[in-house]
C-alpha cells in the first residue's frame, strides 16, 4: 500500500496539531514547546518556521528552522524531508540540536552541501528528575535574580556562554539578542545566581525552558576561581527546588558527555540519564 508524504511549513491553524506531536515527548520537546505554547506557529513571533511532516494526511513529525534547526519526535522518513528542504533552503541556523538519532540522521544528510561544522558534539546525555535530593541541602544563597541586576548578571552569562559554545555571544548583532534572551529570563524569574559578598556572581543557572509537563535547566555555570568547591550541587539544588516548586513537575537537563565535573555533580543531586542530545555547532 502506498502512503503519500509531504512536508510543509505550519500555519497557526495547525497549532493543536503541532502541541500533540510536541506533547507526545515533552521532557525532550521541552525547548521548542516551551517556544510553541508562548508564540504560537507564526514564523514572525516564533523566532522561525515550523515545517510538518505528513503521512496520509496526518501531522506525525516536525522540525523547528530558527536560529536552531531541531527535529522532533522525527521518523527517518520525516528526517530525509526535513533534509530536502533545509538543503534547498541553504544552511540559515547556527547549530543542529535535538535528540541524538534522528540528529546524526540529519546531519548525515546535509553535511555534504552544509559541512564542515566547527563542532560536532555527538552525544550529550539527558537527565532527569522529578524531586529534591535527600542528602544535599539547597544553597540558601542561591536566589532569583532582579531586572535591576542584569549588569551583575550578563559577564557570567556571556562567560557561560563563550565557555561552552566556543565563540561570544557579543559577537556579530553587538550581543542584542542575546541580552534581550537574558532580560526575558531574568523577567520571568527563571535566572538564579549565587553572589559573593562584592557582588560577583560563584554561582548560576536559568530556567530557560518550561511547559506545564516540564522544564528544562540551562547556562548552569560556576566562576572558575570557585570550581573545585562544592558550589555546583547545592546551588543546582536551590534552583531545582524552585524548578519543581513553581514550574513544572520534572526538570531536565543536556550536558556534554566530556563534562565530568558537570554529570557528577547532576548526579548528585538525583538527575538521572534517560537519553541522549547531540549538537552541531557551525
Amino acid at each position: 500500500m502506498l502512503t503519500q508524504t509531504t512536508t510543509r511549513v505550519l500555519e497557526p491553524s495547525d497549532l493543536d496539531a503541532a502541541l500533540a506531536v510536541l506533547g507526545r515527548e515533552p521532557v525532550a520537546n521541552a525547548f521548542v514547546a516551551s517556544r510553541v505554547h508562548v508564540a504560537g506557529l507564526d514564523p514572525w513571533r516564533l523566532g522561525g518556521e515550523m515545517w510538518g511532516w505528513y503521512e496520509d494526511g496526518m501531522l506525525q513529525s516536525l522540525c523547528y528552522a530558527g536560529a536552531n534547526l531541531v527535529p522532533i519526535c522525527a521518523t527517518q522518513r520525516a528526517v530525509r524531508g526535513f533534509a530536502d528542504r533545509a538543503r534547498r533552503g541553504g544552511r540559515r541556523c547556527s547549530s543542529i540540536v535535538g535528540p541524538a538519532e534522528s540528529t546524526a540522521q540529519l546531519w548525515r544528510l546535509l553535511e555534504p552541501s552544509w559541512g564542515p561544522a566547527r563542532e560536532v558534539r555527538a552525544h550529550q546525555p539527558l537527565m532527569v528528575t522529578d524531586r529534591l535530593p535527600a542528602d544535599i541541602a539547597p544553597d540558601p544563597f542561591v536566589r532569583r535574580i532582579r531586572k535591576d541586576e542584569m549588569e551583575t548578571i550578563m559577564p557570567a552569562c556571556v562567560a557561560m556562554f563563550t565557555e561552552e559554545v566556543g565563540v561570544s555571544p557579543m559577537a556579530g548583532d553587538g550581543g542584542l539578542l542575546y541580552q534581550a534572551r537574558v532580560a526575558e529570563l531574568v523577567g520571568a524569574g527563571r535566572s538564579f545566581a549565587r553572589l559573593d559578598q562584592n557582588g560577583k556572581v560563584v554561582f548560576k543557572a536559568e530556567i530557560g525552558a518550561a511547559t506545564a509537563q516540564a522544564c528544562q535547566i540551562q547556562g548552569v555555570w560556576v566562576a572558575p576561581e570557585y570550581r573545585g568547591q562544592g558550589v555546583a550541587a547545592p546551588g543546582m539544588a536551590a534552583v531545582l527546588r524552585y524548578a519543581l516548586a513553581d514550574v513544572a513537575p520534572v526538570a531536565s537537563l543536556y550536558v556534554n558527555d566530556f563534562n565530568t565535573a558537570a554529570r557528577a555533580a547532576y548526579r548528585r543531586v538525583g538527575f538521572q540519564e534517560v537519553g541522549a542530545f547531540m549538537s552541531v555547532l557551525f
